[in-house]
């Protein structure tokens, strides 16, 4: 990723939606949010690196802007995670302005507006999420998680809180994560037979809902097929995996319920209230884990392959 300049980044900051109830309170802070950031000496890190990016004018200007907020120790655990010292990252620009981007908002979102469990566009374009459990947890597209230990430091630009730890933008595709997953090896075959990995590859964004081995050894027999003539049925096979992807990110807590989601292979499935797939063949598939966060998207767990059509065969 190539570093933003300052103009950039502050046209950028200006003009990305983030689809966020916004507070329109600014607490009357008259300093800016890195003369906040500079009285708190557990943020004398994250300065530092503000300064070594050549983004503190950006962050002085108007915004307004949500900062989430790296203590020192967070950084220095990152380090630590990363395999680099401190000087090493800080003299990598492209990637520095990277992991600071996606730490800020183009918008003020106080704590009491945050839309937990949905997408949350950063300034740096990627995506994180939060969620409420026993407070406020993010997960980055790594799915890495941070705690937000301190709220609503307010700035008279934005707003200010604070994490445990460095929160990262995607470095796997929806390919990648799935590959590094064993329990996905017969799809990933599956998407390699039909020719689908540069898709999948793409720019999307993508939602997955993604069968487990176990799903795919059900199917074989529920269809009456081999696994050697499935994959070589190129039509079938990508009848059946375009049926299991959604042209969008639609997280767990924005799947639309009862309802029909229109799959990329153009037919249509429910999920219903318990978080099953009702699909076309009325068949209850369960999804089992949600929001494996990717860079183009997200994937969810399903215990059973979804069919667009009803089987000829038994079920």
């Amino acid at each position: 990723m190539n570093a933003l300049s300052k103009r950039q980044f502050l046209k950028l900051s200006l003009a990305s939606g983030v689809a966020l109830s916004l507070s329109a309170c600014g607490g009357g802070d008259e300093r800016d949010i890195v003369e906040v950031l500079s009285d708190y000496p557990e943020y004398s890190l994250l300065v530092e690196a503000v300064q070594a990016a050549g983004l503190v004018d950006t962050l002085k200007g108007r915004g307004p802007f949500t900062v989430f907020a790296p203590t020192n120790t967070a950084f220095v655990n990152l380090l630590g995670e990363l395999e680099t010292t401190k000087d090493a990252l800080f003299a990598n620009k492209p990637l520095l302005t990277a992991v600071l981007t996606y730490h800020v908002l183009a918008a003020r979102v106080p704590a009491a507006d945050i839309p937990f469990g949905r997408a949350i566009t950063t300034v740096e374009t990627g995506i994180f999420k939060i969620d409420n459990v026993g407070g406020p947890v993010i997960t980055d597209e790594r799915n890495r998680t941070a705690s937000i230990t301190v709220t609503n430091l307010y700035a008279s630009n934005g707003v200010i809180h604070g994490i445990d730890k460095v929160i990262l933008p995607g470095d796997k595709d929806i390919v990648a994560t799935a590959q590094s997953i064993p329990d996905f090896s017969i799809l990933v075959e599956a998407v390699v037979a039909a020719d689908l990995v540069s898709t999948l590859q793409g720019a999307g964004p993508f939602t997955v809902f993604a069968p487990t081995n176990a799903a795919f050894a059900a199917a074989l027999s529920e269809l009456d097929v081999s696994k050697d003539d499935l994959f070589a049925n190129t039509e079938l096979l990508t009848q059946i995996l375009t049926y299991h992807v959604v042209p969008a990110r639609v997280l767990k807590a924005e799947v639309p319920l009862n309802t029909d989601i229109t799959t990329v292979e153009s037919s249509t499935f429910q999920v219903n209230s318990s978080l099953q797939i009702v699909d076309v063949a009325n068949r209850l598939p369960n999804i089992v884990t949600t929001d494996v966060l990717t860079s183009n998207g997200v994937i969810h767990v399903i215990d059973r392959v979804i069919l667009p059509f009803v089987p000829t065969v038994p079920v």
